[in-house]
């Protein structure tokens, strides 16, 4: 699983006009998986981004989770950031999950934050034509692939 993560303070999903998730200060998570992808990833990622130390504490040093800061979440599937650029100019996502690996990787992925996190996040709608809007504060952008967590 790839992950972009953005803190943001806002952020929100639209599709075909209708608002789909908004949300104040916390993150935005832009989520690619992959064929390879499985149980032990879902949990890892999941611990590891909920618990990023990277809102500012008190005095200014980004210090604080998104537990600490209770901060909301949005969660956007994107099979993108799977792209291969090595050959040509035209991305490959022979890498990207297909549908039937990569949806119910998604919802586990949904479901383990919610209960990791102890609240609901906001989505995207999986395959959807999504117009994603943020304002990044910082910025402050991490990306992390569970791939090379060594």
């Amino acid at each position: 699983m790839r992950a972009v993560i953005q803190r943001v303070s806002q952020a929100s999903v639209t599709v075909e006009g209708k608002l789909i998730s908004e949300i104040s200060k916390g993150l935005l998570v832009l989520l690619g998986i992959e064929e390879a992808d499985g149980e032990e990833d879902v949990v890892w990622l999941s611990k590891k981004m909920i618990n990023l130390r990277v809102f500012d504490d008190v005095e200014g040093v980004m210090n604080e989770s998104l537990l600490q800061v209770d901060g909301g979440l949005i969660i956007v599937s994107q099979f993108t950031l799977q792209a291969a650029v090595k050959k040509g100019n035209r991305p490959s996502y022979l890498k990207a999950a297909k549908p039937d690996i990569a949806i119910p990787l998604y919802e586990r992925f949904i479901a383990q934050v919610e209960a990791d996190l102890g609240k609901k996040v906001g989505t995207g709608v999986f395959g959807a034509n999504m117009k994603v809007a943020l304002i990044n504060d910082g910025p402050v952008t991490i990306q992390i692939d569970t791939k090379n967590r060594e």
